[in-house]
């Protein structure tokens, strides 16, 4: 790879999932991510309370009415307890584990509001929002989250400017984006405003993914009738 290949951005990137998490959330901008790793030098942390497989799979039996047995799991290279010394980018994933009880996102919830002062950026997929919410972090500042999940998200976070209207939205250091399949779409505009347009297509070309560039693309607002 020689030296003009090798673009500025941030190195250090930090995925937090949880018991059910949602796949494309994690993985849609991770593949994106993966690639943009071919072009310049970048690290992966996968951090979680512990080191133990971290799955996908329903987190109670009303969540999966059927008992279906389908789900995938990463292993984390991090626990809350024993961060990485260096995070730049902290992604944040959502899926239906946001819906455990308190007790069970104390951990992860804490790691991100105490992580964020030192953050260079905050990216959240989808009702992932909701946990930076409780965080207190989106307090005082533009956002958006799955539309399909508007109202419960939207009520973590009553000193939040949600937008309705939006595939992703960005305020200073702090990207939000609708649902699932969006967070593949902020993770694009994220790369191109830190390394460049021309990379960002690059990517996006290589995925075969024809992404959407105009944040307030969101025809999702309509179908669950939520208003400007």
């Amino acid at each position: 790879m020689s030296a003009a290949s090798i673009s500025s951005g941030p190195c250090n990137y930090d995925m937090v999932p949880f018991p059910g998490f949602q796949a494309l959330d994690v993985f849609g901008p991770l593949d994106a991510l993966n690639l943009l790793s071919l072009r310049q030098p970048m690290t992966l942390s996968l951090i979680a309370s512990t080191l133990d497989p971290v799955s996908t799979k329903p987190i109670s039996a009303p969540m999966n009415p059927h008992t279906s047995n389908f789900s995938q799991s990463v292993v984390p290279t991090h626990t809350f307890a024993a961060p990485p010394p260096s995070l730049d980018v902290l992604i944040v994933p959502g899926g239906l584990g946001t819906r455990a009880p308190a007790p069970a996102l104390a951990d992860l919830i804490a790691f991100i509001k105490d992580s964020y002062p030192t953050l260079q950026h905050l990216i959240t997929v989808c009702t992932g929002a909701g946990l930076a919410a409780r965080a207190g972090v989106l307090d005082g500042k533009r956002a958006t989250t799955n539309k399909a999940a508007w109202n419960a998200t939207t009520a973590l976070g009553p000193n939040v400017e949600w937008v309705p209207r939006a595939r992703w939205v960005r305020d200073g250091n702090v990207w939000t984006s609708a649902g699932v399949s969006a967070g593949i779409d902020v993770t694009l505009a994220f790369v191109a405003e830190v390394v460049g347009t021309e990379t960002a297509a690059a990517v996006a070309n290589t995925m075969e993914y024809e992404r959407h560039v105009d944040p307030s693309w969101d025809p999702f607002a309509e179908l669950y009738h939520l208003g400007e």
